[in-house]
């Protein structure tokens, strides 16, 4: 098991939401999604908007049809980023060692940091109270020995709450944790395993890595692995991303044209949405097709000018699909960007071995 690093994982409570509510009081209380109407995508939904089943990626007809009285707001990106930079500034206040996953989430290894506080736990607490002084917004956060579980924990008591996993408690919680809270198993994966019966981390774990690596190919030594707490990805402050994906699985093929049109849209808005969070943009868009007979198209345009927004990457879709070989029922569509403009940078990554006592 391992037990070398410190490891938080803060979390933003319904970020571009809650942007929104506090610099207007008077959508405060009130049902409220970033983006979406009638032909957009949520980008992001207040807790009362959640309350009626609305989420992030949903459409926004289908958000109205749920709550009809739902108020739309248009995406201030320049707002959040701003906001967001300062909670940055904040995280390196403790340590250098910050990964951002987008605006609003990040890792940070407190194993060693610049305050020498030996709590991993209260420097959460204090790291959540002086983003509440500064912005009047709530995060929450996961505090454990690696990113899956922290990652895990930080959605335990959300929102403005954090939860800790011991060193200790890393077997138990394990067996307990239902597969769907596993961070990187979703909903296709999910149903796989419960069609094999399997629920909870206790079930997972009766799995052999033979068996997982069958059933599931390489994932199958990232399940067998997590389930038993290890997980060796470092926090590393200088990330450099290859690329920004977008897939989707249908659980009922799409048969004509029209449908695969209104799903590229969907996906070409979500696709925005990722890249606005994460500040990144991209010269090369491939388009993906898997069919019904799992046979697989791709195929990609490089142009010399960044694509701008969900506009210009569902018109490139459309006329990369029109270059697929055949027409068959379409079980999977996606959009990735790469050609980046994240650049060049070197990566920093530190591994430090220290006791556990103080962890909380």
């Amino acid at each position: 098991m391992q037990s070398t690093r410190k490891i938080i994982h803060v979390d933003m409570d319904a970020f571009y939401a809650s942007v929104e509510q506090h610099d207007n009081p008077e959508l405060r209380g009130k049902p409220v999604c970033v983006g979406g109407g009638k032909y957009g995508v949520v980008a992001a939904a207040s807790y009362e908007a959640r309350k009626y089943g609305i989420r992030s990626a949903m459409p926004g007809r289908l958000a109205l049809e749920k709550c009809p009285h739902l108020i739309v707001v248009k995406p201030r990106f320049q707002r959040y980023k701003e906001i967001s930079q300062q909670i940055r500034n904040i995280f390196y206040e403790y340590t250098d060692l910050v990964e951002p996953l987008s605006l609003d989430e990040a890792y940070l290894d407190v194993t060693e940091n610049k305050k020498q506080m030996e709590s991993a736990n209260e420097i959460a607490r204090e790291i959540r109270k002086r983003i509440f002084e500064e912005t009047g917004l709530t995060a929450s956060a996961g505090i454990s020995v690696n990113k899956f579980l922290a990652k895990v924990a930080s959605d335990y008591h959300k929102p403005n709450g954090q939860k800790t996993i011991h060193p200790t408690q890393i077997p138990q919680f394990m067996e307990e944790l239902p597969i769907e809270k596993f961070y990187g198993i979703g909903k296709v994966t999910a149903n796989k395993m419960h069609e094999l019966h399997i629920f909870t981390g206790k079930d997972l774990k009766q799995k052999t890595l033979e068996q997982l690596t069958t059933l599931f190919g390489k994932s199958g030594i990232y399940y067998y692995n997590v389930v038993r707490g290890i997980h060796h990805s470092e926090v590393k402050p200088h990330r450099i991303q290859k690329s920004v994906a977008v897939e989707e699985t249908y659980w009922e093929n799409l048969l004509d044209e029209e449908s695969v049109f209104r799903q590229l849209l969907a996906i070409s808005e979500d696709l925005e949405g990722r890249l606005n969070r994460k500040e990144i943009k991209g010269k090369s868009l491939t388009l993906k097709i898997r069919y019904k007979d799992f046979s697989v198209f791709t195929r990609s345009k490089t142009q010399d000018i960044y694509y701008e927004n969900a506009q210009d990457f569902f018109e490139t879709a459309q006329k990369l699909w029109e270059l697929r070989p055949f027409d068959k029922p379409v079980r999977l569509l996606g959009l990735s960007l790469s050609n980046l403009n994240t650049g060049e940078t070197k990566q920093v990554s530190v591994q430090l071995r220290i006791p556990f006592e103080d962890f909380y």
